[in-house]
């Protein structure tokens, strides 16, 4: 699997994964990076099949138009997406690039549509988890009490040997994995539902 973490510009991140046998690929959050994903793209010799967003956020989905009609691939997103999409996701659905599949996550908290992605050992989190904090839940739709359900009836289920990949540049390092994250990051300490809600509202 050929696997690329981007940023170019600004501190969002862009993922491109591709099957090297086949030459397939899908891009996940495109943001600001599209420029440097054409160039890739083109010098892999690779077929874009999905441009697949985490949520619908603009500084996630924007370049989404550029790349669907430059590869004319097809924008993969959650179901409640209220962006432009081709094809809807639910949880547990895979999408499949070449031989690659990507297991979808529904993770709402950030915003109601919001996925992580899990693909050969590494999950790709949005905005649902950073490298040392999760994802705001006051901005318009997001949820403190989905983001809890999200990061501990789910993200926390998984293997400490997972990679982390998130969608934002925040953190001390460009990545982590699941068993750093569950010692290290303050927010994902022991809490109950209410003490969650509580700490994600305060300043």
């Amino acid at each position: 699997m050929l696997f690329k973490q981007i940023k170019h510009r600004g501190d969002n991140f862009s993922y491109i994964i591709a099957d090297e046998d086949t030459k397939e690929a899908a891009i996940v959050d495109p943001s600001f990076n599209t420029d440097v994903i054409v160039k890739l793209i083109k010098e892999q010799g690779l077929q874009v099949k999905y441009v697949i967003d985490t949520h619908q956020h603009w500084d996630h989905i924007a370049g989404n138009d550029n790349l669907r009609s430059t590869f004319n691939a097809k924008i993969v997103a959650h179901k409640l997406a209220k962006c432009f999409k081709d094809i809807d996701v639910l949880d547990s659905d895979i999408i499949k690039v070449g031989n690659i599949a990507i297991k979808v996550i529904h993770t709402p908290g950030h915003t109601p549509d919001s996925i992580c992605l899990l693909v050969n050992g590494k999950l790709l989190a949005g905005d649902t988890l950073f490298v040392g904090e999760c994802g705001r839940t006051d901005l318009p739709n997001g949820s403190a009490e989905d983001m809890y359900h999200s990061l501990f009836q789910k993200l926390m289920k998984l293997d400490d040997n997972i990679e982390v990949y998130p969608g934002h540049d925040y953190g001390p390092k460009p990545y982590s994995t699941i068993g750093i994250e569950r010692k290290n990051n303050y927010t994902l300490r022991k809490r109950t539902l209410d003490e969650f809600i509580e700490f994600m509202q305060e300043p």
